[in-house]
């Protein structure tokens, strides 16, 4: 395998490395800081522990409602959805809103009752709805969470993880209708005047989301989104007694002590192979696209080659050659399909004179 040092526009940057253990102190258990724009991890601290999630939990509710129904469709509210267990909207048997206005209902003031009329009404019944949770996490690889609610409250079956949440919440805020749900910070359905529990609206420089969450056995849980520059980045923290002022903290830190760097761009070299048997005893790989990642001052790029070091002539144009392998520090962080630059043609054996073929040696 060949490998390319690249120098990037990395070294504009400031020169502050953002590791755990180099981020200004934060109180979380565990928490986990995602340029969503790369899906690099910035910061991670038992990120994979699985715990009770609580309201957080209806990240998957509403966005599985915004995707699968109109959220402008009218319901009226059934009594199983009534005098639920913890923060609510405050609904009665009968009323009839629409699915947004339970949506912001569910996501602003974190109504449980919310949460149980948008599953009864997408899914059927709470089961029901709980089956369409958990297969959705599959499809986003949320392997290390599963739900059996859709508002959170505690049981031990239902649970998640700081990255998980944060491929959720990634994922989540690509759906126009949810972000624009969970960036609401007041609104208005029929007498109710609805505040977003998400302080961090308020208060951090481009929060535009997304869901708080409190039980006393999960501790507070925050999820959040911010965005500056058009770069977005995603925190989770979980069981943090500090979540508002620790998102703050991580949001100015990641965007300040990292840029999304292009590092390859689609026709740059990528280096080049032996060519054995061939007309030129080189050729070319280029990359098939761009790819960027986020990046600090002094980390070094480099560009390993997944071909060996020689190929057979022939060798065609665009033909594919692999692909090339982004490293930062000696980690690999990405790939780009290559291909070969130029056409090789195989080299002809040379033609043996008369005398040669027939005699073995030149006229004397």
């Amino acid at each position: 395998m060949k490998r390319f040092l690249l120098r990037t526009a990395a070294a504009l940057l400031a020169a502050v490395l953002l590791y755990p253990g180099s981020v200004r102190a934060i109180s979380a258990e565990k928490a986990i800081l995602v340029d969503a724009c790369t899906g690099r991890v910035l910061y991670e601290r038992k990120a994979d522990e699985r715990s009770l999630i609580a309201s957080t939990t209806k990240i998957m509710t509403a966005l599985i409602v915004c995707e699968q129904c109109n959220v402008l469709d009218r319901m009226r509210i059934p009594k199983e959805a009534v005098g639920v267990e913890g923060s609510s909207m405050y609904l009665q048997e009968g009323e009839v809103l629409t699915l947004q206005e339970l949506l912001y209902g569910m996501m602003l003031h974190s109504g449980n009752d919310a949460a149980t009329a948008l599953a009864i009404y997408c899914g059927g019944t709470v089961e029901g709805f709980a089956e369409l949770m958990n297969d959705k996490a599959r499809k986003l690889g949320m392997k290390d969470s599963h739900f059996v609610n859709p508002h959170g409250l505690d049981n031990p079956e239902h649970y998640s993880t700081a990255r998980d949440l944060a491929t959720l919440a990634e994922y989540a805020m690509d759906n126009p209708i949810f972000a624009k749900t969970v960036s609401t910070k007041t609104v208005t359905v029929g007498n109710r005047r609805l505040q977003n529990h998400n302080k961090l609206l308020w208060r951090v420089e481009g929060a535009d989301g997304i869901k708080t969450g409190y039980t006393k056995s999960a501790g507070r849980i925050l999820v959040s989104s911010a965005v500056r520059q058009g770069r977005r980045l995603i925190a989770v923290t979980i069981n943090d007694g500090d979540d508002w002022i620790d998102h703050g903290r991580l949001y100015d830190d990641g965007f300040s002590q990292y840029a999304v760097v292009k590092i390859v761009s689609a026709g740059d070299r990528m280096g080049s192979l032996a060519v054995f048997g061939g007309e030129q005893e080189q050729v070319s790989v280029v990359a098939t696209e761009d790819f960027y990642y986020a990046m600090a001052a002094d980390e070094e790029t480099e560009i390993v080659l997944s071909q060996k070091e020689f190929v057979y002539a022939p060798v065609v144009a665009g033909g594919e050659a692999g692909f090339a392998y982004i490293c930062i520090n000696g980690k690999d962080v990405g790939k780009v399909a290559v291909v070969y630059d130029e056409t090789i043609e195989q080299q002809q054996p040379q033609k043996k004179h008369f005398w040669e073929r027939w005699f073995g040696g030149d006229k004397t």
